[in-house]
């Protein structure tokens, strides 16, 4: 409660011992003043950052923030989004400007060590809107999706800001001149970006836009400024494989020397497309014996790489070797995994985590268990090795089902495009035992929901037995072992 801050000025003063956690940047951000402000303009000027969670313990709670409050400014600047939010909260001394939810504003000044936060999260990480994209690639899995779905599913993010928060990538042809500045005065690096080829034309064509085909002058100006990134391709057979990707991955491999390379990694990812697509966009899926060609391609450019930059540099995605009925390459091959997020190694990972999990399995369990778990079809045969470890022990009978996606209309489908629909009709008249164990890779992040839109209740209406949603490895065996 804001019961100790009355509508006028409050002063706070908060002794904190000082934080283990160094502040991420060392200067104030330039936000957007509210003393710049006319009437006219305010309509287009960021909103106001509303509370969604208090950290326990933190100034935040001390000086009586609550779920729905609204941040409208700090030390008169209005943050643009979570970036600059950090950026001010660095300053020792901090005069906010909140409206509680009942609408009554307060106003705030507290004295703080510069590397304590306030403990606050919010409802978004942007509060002036999503930068969406402006490309057209008919590869775009955004635009591979029907229609009549949450508006969530159609947004089609291209925005540098989440590219730095949250590691998704961007093309960069929608940065404004206001936009490159801030990301050399912010420092915001590394970025995520999507290259799929580093020839300007063929860039130009594969994202069917004319400033795509910039992305060498942006490298260098990375460079130049000792900025990083870290890059992927999206393969699309006959396009940009062959000489197209040995081409790409020598340029990026440029920019990857010296002591603080620009490019520090690169992702080669197979295309993925759906029966939405458009029948006549000249694009044909990856098939097992491309598969293999474009392993042969790249593994034969990380030995190149590891004698030259001391990294294999360039990784393929999981989905190449099982495409091709390959072993994945061992765990010391990924080094420190630096795209896992983007399918590289994240099922190598996995397995090793699922190798922990069972390295002391009991002999057997005092209450047999009959239980299922469901994956996409693609990884069911990498996990095979484990589900059998696990019926070894006495009471335990797992079955593990690796299912399609007829509603994208793919057989070898990863598991976090299963859908509630795919579900269904992949478990119709199947037995499955006393319990189904779903990865939560298949819901929305924070929601019971898949990407179809069915809710996890519906499903579980529909289902005869209980759903469990399972949240990694270790989460995975508890529940085999009950």
């Amino acid at each position: 409660m804001w019961a100790s801050w009355p509508g006028g000025p409050s002063t706070a003063h908060t002794e904190r011992s000082p934080s283990s956690v160094r502040p991420l940047w060392n200067e104030p951000s330039a936000g957007v003043a509210v003393s710049a402000l006319n009437p006219d303009a305010v309509a287009r000027q960021p909103l106001p950052a509303v509370v969604d969670s208090v950290e326990p313990g933190s100034i935040g709670e001390d000086l009586g923030f609550e779920p729905g409050d609204q941040l409208l400014s700090i030390n008169g600047i209005r943050p643009r989004d979570l970036i600059d939010y950090r950026y001010l909260c660095v300053e020792e001394d901090l005069h906010l400007e909140v409206r509680d939810a009942a609408g009554v504003l307060h106003q705030v000044d507290l004295e703080k060590d510069a590397d304590d936060g306030l403990g606050l999260a919010f409802t978004e990480a942007l509060f002036d809107g999503l930068r969406q994209c402006n490309n057209h690639c008919p590869f775009c899995f955004i635009d591979q999706q029907p229609p009549g779905h949450r508006d969530s599913l159609y947004l089609k993010d291209d925005d540098f800001r989440l590219s730095f928060l949250y590691g998704s990538y961007l093309t960069l042809t929608n940065l404004t001149d206001a936009d490159w500045q801030r990301i050399d005065e912010q420092r915001l690096s590394p970025l995520y970006v999507s290259v799929h080829a580093t020839e300007p034309e063929l860039r130009e064509r594969l994202l069917v836009n004319p400033r795509a085909g910039l992305l060498m002058q942006q490298l260098a100006w990375f460079a130049e400024r000792d900025l990083q990134i870290h890059a992927q391709v999206v393969v699309c057979p006959g396009i940009n494989d062959g000489a197209a990707l040995d081409r790409s991955l020598q340029d990026l491999a440029r920019f990857a020397e010296g002591e603080w390379p620009a490019v520090l990694s690169a992702a080669v990812v197979p295309v993925g497309l759906t029966r939405f697509r458009p029948p006549d966009d000249g694009l044909r899926p990856v098939d097992p014996a491309g598969a293999r060609t474009v392993i042969t391609q790249v593994e034969a450019w990380q030995k190149q790489f590891q004698a030259r930059l001391g990294s294999r540099f360039a990784w393929l995605s999981d989905e190449w070797y099982l495409m091709a009925g390959q072993a994945l390459p061992p765990r010391p091959d990924y080094e420190d995994l630096p795209q896992q997020e983007n399918g590289v190694g994240t099922i190598r990972a996995f397995l090793e985590a699922l190798d922990q999990a069972t390295q002391n399995l009991p002999q057997r369990i005092q209450q047999p268990r009959r239980c299922t778990w469901v994956v996409g079809r693609i990884v069911a045969s990498a996990l095979r090795p484990v589900c059998d470890r696990l019926n070894r022990v006495e009471g335990v009978d797992l079955q593990l089902l690796g299912l399609p996606s007829p509603y994208w209309g793919q057989d070898q489908v990863v598991t976090g495009l299963l859908t509630g629909e795919d579900l269904l009709s992949g478990l119709a008249g199947l037995d499955l035992g006393d319990e189904l164990l779903l990865p939560s890779v298949m819901l929305r992040q924070g929601q019971p929901v898949f990407l179809d839109d069915m809710s996890l209740e519906e499903l579980r209406q529909q289902l005869p037995v209980p759903v469990r949603i399972v949240y990694g490895a270790a989460d995975i065996v508890a529940s085999v072992l009950g």
